[in-house]
């Protein structure tokens, strides 16, 4: 069995490379150490169409191997008797919940903070937030004992109904029983099981869920936590920026992206849907301290960021004609200074952050429309080109002094090289160079999307967090090549899913769901793995939200 053990993450490759119509291997979180904790999904775990009962299979979370081992014997009986399972009945495992067995993780759930970089149990963060936002309708924990024993968190109680054996699972704390009540994750309750064993008893064993399983129509024994997301994903895409734009938008303080995105996506949905009461004389007045010079709209020396905050004031002029919002974004514009040689031009970061990709292709792309004047577009592909920062790979560091492929700082290149597209004319010398750019980014992040639509918060890092930001900012430069020509229709499969995984993690009231906080350059790997994540309101996660999901709809009429 230790031999057979320590073969664990060859074992599980050979399930999935031998059932590709089945599963998919992939990685559920981390370890301190970096090391992931190994997943294996089924093709229909997140599927929005599948009709089937959903399973989530889960052992090893106390550390023992002899758990972990009697879940790779399910996995192959489940390998072998999948034509009888078929589509009623999707599987999916976390077979070593535990890789480190440090210390026991079966208890003290839900997690409160340090998502997802606590420092003795990240693993249980990971781990929390995994199975909630799979939202599989059973949760089995298999164990491996002498005696067959199955207990039921209360969620999962009709399942069972009928069975004489059947124990309540009273371990106050302990991962099943916090799955199977109230809301957890603001979500819904998640039906659990524990299946305690011998090696003689599981084939039986299983055979008895199996079949009530089958008898129970998916309608009728769904978890709570998939119907939420269920009605999540229904919402419109004008259903889901009415949301955001209610909590988004409403604030400037500082001037900063963060919060003008927010104000932009406003604008932008009121042009698409002017039904409802229109922003922007609530939006006039919130600046107008800034545009009348009464409050300084920025400190000595502002950074991209700063002037980022600005990037709403072309569609204030277009919506009032007050020439006033139009010189804010030329002189933004003209406080970029042309630098030597193949040095960044003041005041983006010598270093070539990603963040000033977007920063510069907006407000000096924006300056051009408004103008014509060819300085900007210049000097905005020349320092586009200059960088030097996307590697072979497609993906770009974070900076030249920083080689780590931060998911938000790929987003900020992404969305970057969308707005300058935008703007950028066709017959400009430099366009097919920076289309190209943007292709090779997109295809090559293409392969770190999760099956959630979720991109990492690394992105060559499987296990890494599923990150909000990252995922709108691809989502929005997706949308927009698909809306305006630049990519075909094989881009779209990813655009959807990221929408997807947007989509279920805004609620109603417009909380997100793990948003990278604000990052510097950071010194390692596991710094940026590090970065605490926002459940819940954020500026920069809910504007990015809001014009994705404005740039959704835009894309959605284009014929």
């Amino acid at each position: 069995m230790a031999s057979q053990l320590s073969q664990f993450d060859s074992t599980l490759a050979s399930l999935a490379r031998n059932r590709p119509d089945l599963w998919l291997l992939s990685a559920c979180g981390l370890t301190p150490a970096q090391e992931p904790i190994p997943s294996l999904l089924h093709r229909d775990a997140y599927s929005a169409h599948s009709a089937g009962h959903r399973v989530l299979l889960i052992a090893g979370l106390s550390g023992s191997a002899d758990d972990t081992m009697l879940a790779l014997q399910v996995l192959e009986l489940v390998s072998s008797d999948s034509a009888r399972l078929g589509s009623q009945i999707a599987i999916s495992a976390i077979p070593k919940a535990n890789p480190r067995a440090v210390r026991d993780l079966s208890s003290t759930y839900p997690p409160e903070d340090g998502f997802f970089n606590h420092a003795e149990e990240p693993e249980k963060r990971y781990l929390w937030r995994y199975i909630c936002w799979q939202a599989p309708d059973l949760v089995l924990e298999i164990r491996a004992g002498t005696e067959v024993t199955w207990q039921a968190n209360p969620a999962a109680g009709s399942l069972v109904a009928a069975w004489s054996d059947v124990e309540d699972l009273s371990e106050p704390g302990s991962l099943l029983a916090v799955l199977g009540i109230g809301r957890p994750d603001g979500l819904g309750a998640i039906p659990g099981l524990r299946l305690t064993c011998p090696d003689a008893k599981l084939t039986s064993q299983l055979a008895r869920l199996w079949k009530a399983l089958e008898l129970s129509p998916p309608g009728r024994f769904k978890s709570p936590a998939r119907l939420t997301l269920d009605d999540r994903r229904s919402r419109s895409f004008l259903e889901v920026a009415d949301v955001l734009a209610q909590s988004y938008g409403h604030q400037l303080d500082p001037v900063n992206y963060t919060q003008g995105v927010g104000l932009s996506g406003r604008l932008r949905l009121h042009q698409l849907d002017p039904s409802g009461p229109s922003p922007v004389d609530d939006i006039v007045r919130l600046v107008e301290p800034y545009v009348s010079g009464e409050t300084a709209m920025f400190s000595q020396s502002p950074g991209g960021a700063n002037l980022g905050g600005l990037l709403w004031a072309d569609e204030l002029f277009q919506e009032t004609g007050d020439l006033r919002y139009r010189d804010l974004i030329v002189d933004v514009a003209d406080r970029y200074q042309p630098a030597r040689g193949k040095q960044a031009p003041k005041p983006c970061d010598p270093e070539f952050r990603t963040e000033d990709m977007f920063m510069a292709g907006a407000m000096l792309g924006r300056a051009y429309a408004l103008t014509g004047d060819t300085r900007y577009t210049g000097l905005l592909v020349k320092f586009l080109l200059d960088a030097g920062t996307q590697q072979d790979n497609g993906m770009f560091w974070h900076c030249r002094s920083a080689p780590f492929y931060w998911g938000r700082g790929n987003g900020f290149a992404a969305l970057g090289l969308a707005e300058t597209l935008t703007y950028l004319p066709e017959d400009h010398p430099g366009r097919e160079e920076i289309l190209n750019i943007y292709r090779k980014l997109l295809d090559a992040v293409a392969a770190t999307q999760y099956m959630s639509g979720m991109y990492p918060q690394v992105l060559n890092v499987p296990g890494s967090y599923q990150e909000f930001t990252a995922t709108c900012m691809m989502g929005i430069a997706l949308a927009r090549g698909l809306r305006l020509g630049w990519l075909g229709p094989d881009y779209r499969p990813a655009l959807e899913l990221a929408w997807q995984g947007v989509a279920e993690r805004t609620d109603g009231q417009g909380n997100v769901v793990d948003g990278c906080v604000s990052t510097g350059v950071q010194g390692s790997l596991q710094e940026y793995l590090d970065r605490p994540a926002i459940f819940g309101r954020d500026d920069r996660s809910g504007g990015m939200a809001l014009w994705f999901a404005v740039e959704m709809e835009r894309c959605s009429r284009t014929p």
